[in-house]
Parts: C-alpha cells; sequence; structure tokens
C-alpha cells in the first residue's frame, strides 16, 4: 500500500476528529480494516472503492 495514503488517511482523520469506526461505518467497513489502512498493511478491500 502507498504509504502516502495511509499517512494522509490517518492525519485527516484526526485533523477532522473523526474516528476509525466513523470512517467504517460510512464505507461499510470494519473498524479493523481501517486500522490497517492507517498502518499500510491492506489495500484489498479499497480496490471495492
Amino acid at each position: 500500500m502507498d504509504i502516502h495514503f495511509a499517512a494522509n488517511l490517518k492525519r485527516l482523520r484526526k485533523q477532522r476528529e473523526i474516528t476509525q469506526e466513523d470512517i467504517a461505518g460510512y464505507l461499510g467497513v470494519s473498524f479493523q480494516a481501517v486500522s490497517k489502512w492507517e498502518r499500510g498493511e491492506r489495500k484489498d478491500s479499497l480496490c471495492l472503492f
């Protein structure tokens, strides 16, 4: 996964005071998936968007 995406996702989420659970709910994924995206560990479910 692109490290810039992971860093930007986390930075923007924190700037807007949005939780991982909030993002997960908006996208219909688990908060664990969002956490993995922020750590750069997972990208397969991102392909759905």
